[in-house]
């Protein structure tokens, strides 16, 4: 008994959106025909994530309690993202996320009850294959979402590893955001169709308009902090290529009085979801990060990309990129040169000059502020619970409450800064579902 009673469009409406584009309904229609395996080249932002999870709910049997789709990603981030919009769509099925910086007990818990989805890393998933948790025998479709970037990151074995563990795919969706990836080994073809959406060279991804901006020092700090200062507080991320320089360049910015946040690969779970969620919200407008956030991060109105580092490579570039000017929005990529660096020879056409405004003044401070609250769904916490005690609680109004993120231990959500103070006092001895949990501002 497949689930053809959920419909595309019952699904469309419960995620707000009006029509698939042309690139989903390819992917739909490639789908609709047959076994064939999938190859779907698009840019990032295009909407590819909705592409391959449509026909994997219309595909599955209800009759059936077995994990029957399996999707790997090439970082955590993306697993959670998948996850959330899987959730979104609100067809009631089961669907696990596993990714390391998870608990893996808690995963293991998750999976006794086969999902009819798992989504996760190939490292991961590859542990729980191992382990007997996921039973990969009735596992009929498998998704390979952001390919290219897996390979890139040196899961080549662990992917090796879960292709060949799964006897009985019957379709397989490889999705890309580069031309023609390489592909490993054990990936063996009989009819594979490819849905070609890149851009040509004629025609540009998005509307994405490069700017370039000239310090006179190597440390190109001080232009920087210029240069955010002329923009204002629209939301803004800025690459840099090492860890170190992520958290060096976000001091010396704090220390200036630009309220941003940092996020990169060498940070505790906890406080990556934290930096993602403030600059998803707004308590921050300034993301400084690696190039770990150029990929599989869906964060709406992006307006700003600042290239503080140049990229390691074009692809570099074009990923970064792909943060702004998604679907149908506009965004400016700025190159950040100093005194001895030029213009990628990629970079082609004119790029017009932009000058920082020496006497512009700080940007706008953000008017919310985030709540860390140590309690999530394995403590039967969601969202309306959140709102409710807030607002019963902490005497918050509902336009005093912003955006809500609610993970398996702790949740965070944005409140008006000048309501935060007394809302704090007023909930400070409450509990949250006959519990006492903490509940602090977010580091």
């Amino acid at each position: 008994m497949k689930h053809q009673n959920i419909s595309a469009d019952s699904i469309l409406k419960q995620l707000g959106i009006k029509a698939l584009n042309p690139m989903q309904e390819a992917a739909i229609g490639a789908a609709a025909g047959g076994d064939s395996d999938i190859m779907l080249l698009s840019p990032t932002g295009s909407g590819k994530t909705l592409a391959f999870l449509l026909p994997i709910v219309q595909g599955l049997d209800a009759s059936v309690a077995t994990t029957q789709a399996l999707i790997v990603v090439p970082s955590r981030e993306l697993a959670q993202q998948i996850e959330q919009v899987f959730r979104s769509m609100g067809t009631g099925i089961k669907i696990t996320a596993c990714y390391g910086g998870h608990l893996r007990e808690t995963e293991e818990n998750n999976l006794i009850q086969p999902p009819a989805v798992i989504v996760g890393t190939p490292g991961r998933l590859g542990d729980h294959i191992r382990r007997g948790n996921i039973t990969t025998h009735s596992i009929t479709t498998l998704v390979l979402d952001e390919y290219d970037k897996t390979l890139e990151l040196g899961f080549e074995e662990e992917m090796s590893f879960v292709v060949s563990s799964l006897p009985a795919v019957q379709r397989r969706v490889l999705t890309s955001a580069t031309q023609a990836p390489m592909l490993i080994d054990v990936l063996k073809f009989d009819n594979l169709i490819t849905l070609n959406f890149l851009p040509t060279d004629e025609a540009p991804a998005h509307r994405l308009e490069v700017k370039v901006t000239h310090s006179p020092d190597r440390d190109k700090s001080d232009t920087l902090f210029q240069l955010l200062c002329t923009l204002g507080n629209r939301s803004t991320i800025i690459f840099c290529n090492h860890r170190e320089a992520v958290e060096r360049t976000a001091r010396l910015l704090s220390e200036k009085g630009i309220v941003c946040t940092f996020y990169h690969g060498g940070m505790e779970q906890q406080q990556r979801d934290a930096a993602l969620c403030k600059f998803r919200n707004g308590t921050v407008n300034f993301l400084v990060t690696t190039d770990l956030a150029a990929r599989g991060l869906d964060i709406p109105h992006i307006r700003y990309i600042i290239h503080y580092h140049l990229p390691e490579n074009e692809e570099s570039y074009t990923h970064r990129n792909g943060r702004t000017a998604r679907m149908d929005a506009s965004g400016t990529a700025i190159m950040l040169l100093g005194p001895d660096e030029t213009m990628p020879d990629y970079i082609t056409g004119d790029v017009a000059e932009l000058e920082p405004d020496t006497e512009a003044s700080l940007p706008e401070a953000p008017q919310w502020v985030t709540l860390f609250i140590a309690a999530g769904k394995k403590d039967k916490v969601n969202k309306v619970d959140i709102v409710g005690f807030l607002a019963h609680k902490g005497a918050l109004k509902k336009e005093d409450i912003g955006l809500i993120e609610v993970k398996d231990f702790f949740s965070f959500v944005a409140i008006r800064k000048s309501k935060a103070t007394h809302a704090l006092h007023l909930i400070r001895n409450e509990k949250i579902k006959n519990k006492k949990v903490m509940i602090a501002t977010a580091k």
